[in-house]
């Protein structure tokens, strides 16, 4: 008698929420990086995509290792399909190391702060492109050196106030301790990628203003909507339960009651905070249709 074969079911939405209040000290030459709200960000962050049925792994300060956080990345890209969500979230410091490969304009590559070494931008988008085509990828990005392709250097933030930015002393001295590590990440990655780096500011150059958006790698095989604090002259500013772009999204969202898309939502979140933070929105790969859903539709 032949039995009876169960449907498998397959994985639909994953998230992933990083947050970090601070790095390890020993791997930023004694600086530590204290933050006060990115892990109340990671937070609220995951309880949207739980409201919205998702999977979600949350990394905090200790736990938001490099492996930690490409291990989950990996993780989502083998298991899911064509019209899967992947939704990702940071919140921290950004920073910067030179470029060594020469795709950056002004010779720096961006980098995320996590808790035991810098993810470069470069990795991150290599990461993302091994996603099949029909996934979406959506980041919210609320840290420093995140938006756009203006590469000034961001003014310092008012007194008082906490800024999501490695200074750039000990953005230097990180470099020139870990100099053999960070040169051998950007050329593995550029091996990997077949000499071909999948760079995000030669993308987000072609964007045009602030709060526009187009389709600007065709090869890029999955969607993606990238919304972040700043622009790359700003700061973004971290708060005492929420950073400031975080707040501002979690007003606009009300507890799921927005309507309207992904551009709107943007130009929403923009419209309430200060000329001195302007949170932008790019695209990668095929997302016209992505971008004109509503927030977190799975």
């Amino acid at each position: 008698m032949a039995t009876k074969k169960t449907p498998t079911s397959s994985v639909r939405a994953l998230s992933l929420h990083i947050g970090l209040n601070a790095v390890n000290p020993t791997d930023y030459e004694g600086w530590d990086g204290p933050l006060a709200a990115c892990e109340f960000d990671a937070a609220d962050m995951a309880a949207i995509a739980k409201s919205r049925g998702m999977k979600s792994t949350v990394l905090l300060t200790k736990k938001a290792t490099r492996a930690q956080v490409l291990a989950a990345i990996r993780s989502a890209a083998k298991a899911l399909k064509s019209g899967g969500l992947f939704f990702l979230t940071y919140s921290g410091h950004g920073g910067q190391i030179p470029d060594i490969d020469h795709d950056e304009k002004d010779r720096k590559d961006e980098t995320w702060c996590l808790f035991d070494g810098q993810l470069i931008d470069d990795e991150l988008y290599f990461e993302l492109s091994k996603f099949v085509s029909g996934v979406r990828i959506l980041i919210l990005s609320d840290s420093c050196h995140s938006g756009s392709v203006a590469r000034e250097r961001p003014p310092t933030p008012p007194p008082g106030t906490r800024a999501r930015l490695m200074p750039a002393g000990v953005a230097n001295r990180v470099y020139q301790a870990h100099q053999a590590f960070y040169d051998k990440l950007q050329s593995d990655v550029a091996k990997a990628a077949g000499g071909r780096v999948i760079d995000p500011d030669a993308a987000l150059s072609q964007v045009g203003t602030a709060g526009q958006a187009a389709t600007v790698i065709g090869e890029f095989k999955p969607a993606v909507v990238l919304i972040s604090g700043c622009q790359d002259n700003q700061v973004s500013l971290d708060g005492d339960h929420n950073g400031a772009f975080t707040e501002q999204l979690l007003k606009v969202w009300n507890r799921g009651n927005f309507l309207g898309t992904y551009g709107s939502f943007h130009a929403r979140i923009r419209a309430g905070m200060p000329d001195s933070q302007s949170p932008n929105l790019f695209v990668l790969g095929p997302a016209v249709s992505f971008l004109k859903q509503a927030p977190f539709t799975v």
